[in-house]
C-alpha cells in the first residue's frame, strides 16, 4: 500500500489573501502531481512490457516480486520521509530530484502490483479513479464549508487503515483486506477534497512560512499524488480482475 501521507508544518505564519495567487499556486501543485503520475505510468509500463526489466522486479512465471521488487515497494517511504523532514533544509532543486526519483520508484513498485490484474480492468479503474478524484478536487476547491474538522477524522481513519493493513500482513485475511479497501476508498475520496481546500488556502497566503511557495507547491503535488495513487489502488483491489 502506498499511503505514506506527508503531514508538513509551516512556521512563521503571515496573513495574506490573494485569490489569483491561490489559482497560480494550485496550477503548480497539479503540474507536479500530473508530472509525477506521468513518470510513474512510464516506469510501470516499461517494467511491464520489457521482459528483461520485468525479471528484475518479479518472477514472470509466478508474478511474485523478487528481492529488488520488494525493495522497490518499500523504498518510496524513505523518499517521502526525506522530503518531509528536508522541506526547510533542502533546496528546491534537491527536493524536485527526490520527488522525481520517488515517482519513478513508485512506478516500478506499481508494475509489480499491476501485473496481477488484466490490462482492461487496470484501465477502467484508472479512469474511474480519475473521474472520482476530479469531482472531489472540484468540490474541495469550490465548497464554502470548512473541511478542517472532517480532515482530522479522516486522518484518524487513515491511521486505522495503516494499522489494520500491517496486522493483515500476518493474518492474510481476504475479508479484512476488502473491508480496508472499501474504507480506504471513502477516506481518500474525502482527503482529496480536504487536501485541495487546504492547498487552496495555502496558495491564498493563509499558511506561508519558511518554505518557499515553490517548495510548498511541490509538496502539495506530492500530497495529491498520494491521494490519487491510494484511491486507485483501493479501487483496484475492489474492482480489478485478476489474470
Amino acid at each position: 500500500m502506498e499511503i505514506n501521507k506527508p503531514d508538513y508544518v509551516y512556521d512563521n505564519i503571515v496573513q495574506i489573501n490573494d485569490t489569483d495567487a491561490s489559482r497560480k499556486f494550485l496550477a503548480n501543485v497539479f503540474m507536479w502531481m500530473f508530472a509525477a503520475l506521468g513518470i510513474s505510468a512510464v516506469m510501470a509500463f516499461m517494467f511491464n512490457s520489457n521482459l528483461s526489466l520485468e525479471e528484475l522486479v518479479r518472477d514472470p512465471a509466478t508474478l511474485q516480486p523478487t528481492g529488488l521488487g520488494v525493495l522497490a515497494m518499500i523504498s518510496p517511504l524513505v523518499f517521502v520521509l526525506a522530503m518531509r523532514f528536508g522541506l526547510n533544509r533542502l533546496s528546491y532543486g534537491v527536493l524536485a530530484l527526490i520527488f522525481i526519483a520517488y515517482a519513478a520508484v513508485t512506478g516500478i513498485s506499481l508494475s509489480v502490483i499491476l501485473a496481477i490484474y488484466t490490462a482492461s480492468s487496470v484501465f477502467s479503474v484508472f479512469l474511474t479513479s480519475s473521474i472520482v478524484f476530479g469531482i472531489m478536487a472540484i468540490a474541495g476547491y469550490t465548497t464554502k464549508t470548512d473541511l478542517t474538522k472532517f480532515g482530522s477524522i479522516l486522518i484518524m481513519f487513515l491511521i486505522g487503515i495503516v494499522v489494520a493493513s500491517l496486522v493483515n500482513m500476518f493474518l492474510h485475511s481476504s475479508g479484512l483486506q476488502m473491508l480496508i479497501s472499501y474504507i480506504g476508498v471513502a477516506v481518500f475520496v474525502g482527503l482529496t477534497a480536504y487536501d485541495v481546500q487546504k492547498l487552496k488556502n495555502i496558495g491564498a497566503g493563509l499558511a506561508y512560512g519558511d518554505a518557499t511557495a515553490s517548495k510548498m507547491a511541490l509538496m502539495g503535488g506530492l500530497t495529491l499524488y498520494l491521494d490519487f495513487i491510494n484511491l486507485f489502488l483501493m479501487l483496484l483491489r475492489i474492482f480489478g480482475r485478476r489474470r
